[in-house]
């Protein structure tokens, strides 16, 4: 079946340029997203959602309220709700494999939805810009084409991707929305940026960095989050890049260089040296068992000791 666009078939897009020709309503959609307000999200009641994570739940959850990501530059953050049975899903999509992982969101919806429920699948996509590269480009018309192939009826929103998510900034192209979140209760997909990125947040970034695969981090069914095992090996070359200017670092291990958020070479600097404090995986995972975080009454992640 086709992805539609408030009813109306999407057909074969080349490009975003295209896209929004086709479905100038699209884009009046996305100024108006981008024009929200940023929203300040309780930490006692948030998840936050890595790059190459996805996490699903639904309103009958009574840990999380808000799943959030942040730090999109050409990444791509994406939301699908199921209207009838109101589960929700949030990923962050960097183009890693985009068509092993677009199925994986729409299971995790389906999976939390009573078929008999009457609604309909409604998808959100925020991020990316007008990079040189097209990196950005190249993963908007690769998401949505991985939607339009899904067997279910999807209808498209938000649709906040590259041409319609650019600022030129002293010369420099940007992102407008870099962060986005979710209410579980209502729906409501808002632009937003978080300074709590846990549990578990270089260890998480770790298993990104050394090309773990999109994995679902929450069990909805319990309130834990679930990270790993993850598998990686000993790796004393990335030492170097501990030695190297900021600039560099930004160069090379960045797909957008010149829109990064400040921080970026600092979360590069920690992951790297997460990793070569732990050369080995598996000291993390006793038993080869993942690590859990449960939340606690103060609202705080905490990691569950298995006696």
């Amino acid at each position: 079946m086709p992805l539609f666009i408030q009813n109306r078939g999407l057909g074969r897009i080349s490009s975003t340029a295209e896209l929004f020709d086709k479905h100038p309503h699209l884009q009046e959609n996305a100024k108006t997203f981008r024009s929200k307000p940023h929203v300040d999200v309780d930490p006692k009641s948030f998840l936050y959602v890595q790059q190459r994570e996805f996490a699903a739940t639904t309103p009958a959850d009574n840990y999380v309220s808000v799943i959030g990501s942040d730090d999109a530059t050409t990444c791509h953050l994406v939301v699908l709700r199921h209207t009838g049975s109101e589960a929700v899903c949030l990923a962050h999509c960097d183009g890693s494999s985009t068509w092993s992982e677009v199925p994986l969101l729409v299971k995790a919806v389906m999976s939390l939805s009573n078929v008999s429920k009457e609604g309909r699948l409604e998808l959100h996509l925020v991020g990316g810009f007008n990079d040189e590269s097209k990196t950005s480009h190249n993963l908007s018309i690769n998401i949505l084409a991985a939607f339009q192939n899904q067997k279910e009826d999807i209808h498209l929103e938000t649709c906040c991707i590259t041409d319609v998510n650019d600022i030129v900034v002293d010369g420099t192209h940007r992102p407008v929305v870099y962060g986005i979140g979710v209410n579980v209760k209502t729906g409501d997909v808002f632009p937003s940026s978080f300074t709590h990125k846990g549990p578990a947040e270089e260890l998480r970034s770790a298993r990104t960095f050394t090309g773990g695969q999109m994995a679902d981090v929450y069990d909805s069914s319990c309130g834990l989050v679930k990270i790993g095992p993850c598998k990686w090996s000993p790796n004393l070359d990335i030492a170097f890049w501990l030695t190297q200017d900021d600039d560099t670092i930004l160069k090379f291990l960045s797909t957008s260089p010149s829109a990064e958020p400040p921080h970026f070479v600092q979360h590069m600097k920690s992951t790297i040296q997460f990793l070569l404090e732990h050369p080995s995986s598996d000291s993390l995972f006793p038993g080869g068992q993942p690590q859990l975080y449960h939340r606690t009454e103060r609202g705080d992640w905490e990691r569950v000791v298995s006696s």
